[in-house]
């Protein structure tokens, strides 16, 4: 039976940039197949009523600051972008889109790298998605055309539900069979469950 990490993410998270690039070696040593749920942060924060730039300017300083850590630890080239948070939709509506293309992996990593790594808040409209659409060959009209249909965005909320329904509260959350991983902290954990499936 083949192994599945469910990875639910929104691009406005900082810690689903990371997560991104520290599930890969974990799920390639287990042959396992990572499947993308995007997870509407928007929609998640309101139904939990949290309020993210409310919390004390002490804890969000630390937390840039332990981000930079991060970063350096994992050789990956982060930054804090100029404008945030930014509004995500069109990126989870886009990613969608492009898993009618085969390309939805290709065009995650294309998108988290345009905003956490270049400063490119463009990424938070449709027609800023373009770029990524076009390096990955598709054809763009078609895939925004499709991004902003009715069917994306109902697919978007059943998604989002979908993952609230299972108890995903936040992103980065992975699921691997019936236990929930949150946070990008939590690699090792996945590594175990994965190699315990492995045993069975």
């Amino acid at each position: 039976m083949s192994k599945t990490i469910e990875f639910y993410w929104d691009l406005g998270s900082t810690n689903s940039y990371f997560a991104l690039h520290l599930i890969k070696p974990i799920a390639a040593r287990h042959g396992a197949r990572v499947v993308p749920r995007p997870f509407n942060l928007g929609h998640v924060f309101r139904t939990h009523a949290y309020v993210l730039m409310d919390e004390p300017k002490a804890k969000i300083a630390n937390r840039i600051t332990d981000l930079h850590r991060w970063a350096k630890r994992h050789q990956l080239p982060f930054k804090m972008p100029t404008r945030f948070p930014i509004k995500t939709s069109p990126a989870l509506r886009g990613a969608l889109a492009m898993r009618r293309f085969g390309k939805e992996w290709e065009f995650l990593e294309r998108i988290f790298a345009a905003y956490w790594e270049r400063d490119d808040a463009s990424v938070a409209e449709f027609e800023g998605l373009r770029p990524a659409a076009e390096a990955l060959g598709v054809d763009v009209d078609r895939f925004l055309a499709l991004a902003e249909s009715e069917e994306i965005r109902q697919e978007l909320i059943a998604e989002t539900d979908g993952g609230l329904a299972r108890g995903v509260f936040g992103a980065p959350s992975f699921v691997v069979g019936n236990e929930i991983f949150w946070g990008k902290d939590r690699m090792d954990f996945i590594d175990e469950e994965l190699a315990r499936q492995g045993q069975r």
